[in-house]
């Protein structure tokens, strides 16, 4: 099903979205509609285990504190985070709230509900 932009643009202004959501998102955002980041929580071993195509940044929680200025890199984008089941990105939303991020949403379910296109062993999207 195609989306307006409008439709695209509210998917980000709530506070979790679905896969099928992400999966649209991403491909308005290949075709120049829309603009967020995709932000991948997890721990490494995990990321090289399986991502979603399309990840901008890879933060680890237990590593948080050492990117947050990555994180205040992208504090007035649009942002997307990510985890294994949607447990931590609660907790890192929760976070960024209160910090000041007005614009970040998490994927429910996390890469487990996520059914787009997921890679293994890819490369880091940034340093770590």
């Amino acid at each position: 099903m195609g989306y307006t932009k409008e439709e695209l643009e509210q998917m980000l202004q709530t506070k979790e979205m679905s896969g099928e959501q992400l999966e649209a998102l991403l491909k308005a955002r290949e075709e120049g509609l829309i603009e967020f980041k995709l932000v991948d929580i997890r721990e490494v071993f995990e990321y090289d285990a399986a991502s979603i195509d399309g990840t901008d940044l890879l933060i680890p929680t237990s590593m948080i504190q050492q990117h947050l200025p990555k994180l205040e890199a992208i504090k007035d984008e649009n942002i997307v985070l990510y985890c294994r089941t949607g447990n931590r990105t609660a907790q890192v939303m929760y976070a960024l709230d209160n910090m000041g991020y007005p614009k970040v949403v998490h994927l429910a379910h996390g890469i487990m509900g996520y059914r787009g296109k997921i890679s293994q062993n890819a490369p880091l999207p940034n340093e770590l």
